[in-house]
């Protein structure tokens, strides 16, 4: 308990010290404030290993090992090295970091960064130093952002941005697909365009082969699920994200996400009531029983080795196969929803569709003993050369706006989202963590009311939903209160 102590001590010291550092957009004012932050002082340390906690998936598709091997190789006569922390990638820096055990860089999602910010586990960045600066949004360095006592922090450098896509397969389209599903004659079939059309397209598929499914998705997952109550006006948190005492799961016509929801769980199975979709999506899309599905951009490469691995059971060559599924997965935006929130609804009119995301980036660690040589390899990690070859190999979307756009489709897309506010992202505040529990609990009932008799169903109308929603809202609050 001494040593802890003692560490948490040298910790707020070198915090306190410390010069924050703003956004894009709040350049200016950061830039009066102080740039950079005291423990970054250019004396890059000699003799040292960089523990980095990497995404599992980068270190399984050899993204991660190019990485360290192209940065050691550029820092080898500096006696700098970056090595695999070989950590859970769920580490948890706060009780950790203190004895010594923990990474010097981490790669996490935006709300767990920031979580290990207010606690003063992670260094504050002199972020205008890298090349990155300039070509990320404002948007995705906010999330990385906290104030203390009148001055922006920017705690970590955004790499990707995480929000939902479409997968789905275009060799499982039917063949007359361009004369019965593409009624605008834009040579893109309309289930992917509107969730009517897929809903619609879902019912016929099931229809003509009982174990063939159009649409499928968990709907218990309150990060995919939360998208639909945003496009009709509902909110996590009020002010931007930051008041935890306005929580806005049922503000608006959220009510008319949850009917969504509620339609396509009915063209599904049961298995859309728990984790069971979400686990055998990979194996159900390549193996054909699922046309369509939802999931991130970084899992883009687990997807396509699926389906690999189906054309070569097929009797496919390995290339064949390489070449085929990169030709038939399509991974592309989100669907447009019906503005009644009737997915039979014979209206036109249409909305976008807004989903929860959130920006995956890195960290630099308060208990390293090699702050300027992380900065180093944080600086290597996020400039152009190598996020273009993270792009490529794990098929993320870039948080760079260059790098986005030298991608262009999917990558482009997102990023344009991103900036007009379609995808919400998560909150950088504690209070986050108490939105999952209770968000699931009712989605996972709104999944199973499809599966009851009538005379037992519990959401019979959007009146009902709208009840459900504000009951999930007032367990948040609950939860928060109870962890203050």
């Amino acid at each position: 308990m001494k040593k802890r102590i003692m560490a948490m001590v040298m910790l707020g010291c070198m915090v306190l010290t410390a010069t924050g550092c703003g956004s894009k957009s709040s350049a200016k004012t950061a830039k009066t404030a102080g740039t950079g932050a005291a423990v970054f002082n250019g004396k890059l340390e000699s003799n040292v290993k960089i523990r980095v906690l990497e995404n599992d998936t980068a270190i399984s598709k050899g993204y991660f090992k190019e990485l360290i091997d192209a940065f050691n190789e550029k820092y080898k006569d500096k006696g700098i090295e970056a090595v695999d922390a070989n950590m859970d990638q769920y580490l948890d820096l706060a009780n950790d970091g203190p004895y010594g055990y923990g990474p010097d860089v981490l790669y996490q999602a935006n709300d767990v960064i920031m979580k290990y910010a207010e606690g003063k586990h992670i260094l504050p960045l002199p972020v205008e130093e890298l090349d990155c600066y300039d070509q990320i949004p404002e948007t995705a360095w906010k999330a990385y952002q906290t104030k203390k006592e009148g001055k922006t922090y920017t705690c970590g450098v955004p790499v990707n941005v995480q929000a939902p896509q479409l997968y789905y397969r275009k060799d499982l389209l039917p063949k007359d697909w361009e004369s019965k599903w593409d009624q605008d004659g834009d040579k893109v079939p309309d289930m992917v365009q509107t969730w009517k059309s897929m809903y619609a397209f879902s019912k016929e598929r099931h229809k003509e082969d009982a174990k063939s499914y159009g649409y499928m998705k968990s709907l218990n997952d309150m990060y995919f699920s939360s998208g639909f109550l945003f496009s009709y006006g509902g909110y996590i948190f009020g002010k931007d994200n930051t008041d935890p005492s306005d929580i806005g799961f049922a503000e608006g016509n959220a009510e008319k996400g949850a009917w969504v929801l509620s339609q396509l769980a009915s063209v599904m199975n049961e298995d859309c009531i728990d984790d069971t979709i979400t686990t055998n999506a990979y194996s159900k899309l390549a193996d054909g029983t699922y046309f369509a599905t939802i999931s991130t951009p970084d899992v883009y490469s687990t997807f396509l080795g699926e389906l690999e691995k189906t054309y070569e059971a097929e009797g496919d060559t390995k290339d064949e196969a390489e070449k085929k599924a990169k030709d038939n997965l399509v991974m592309t935006t989100l669907p447009k929803l019906p503005e009644s929130g009737s997915l039979t609804d014979q209206s036109d009119k249409t909305i976008d569709s807004k989903s929860m995301g959130g920006v995956n980036g890195y960290a630099i660690s308060s208990y390293t003993k090699a702050p300027n040589a992380c900065l180093e390899f944080v600086k290597f990690a996020t400039d152009y050369k190598m996020i273009k070859k993270r792009a490529e190999m794990l098929g993320i979307a870039p948080a760079r706006e260059d790098t986005a756009k030298k991608m262009g489709g999917t990558s482009s897309q997102i990023y344009e989202n991103l900036d007009k506010g379609n995808i919400v992202l998560m909150p950088s505040i504690t209070e986050v963590a108490q939105i999952w529990t209770p968000g699931k609990t009712f989605f996972v009932d709104l999944a199973k009311d499809v599966f009851r008799t009538d005379n037992k169903k519990k959401y019979k109308d959007e009146g009902a939903m709208k009840k459900g929603l504000k009951d999930m809202c007032d367990q948040i609050r609950e939860a928060i209160t109870t962890l203050q």
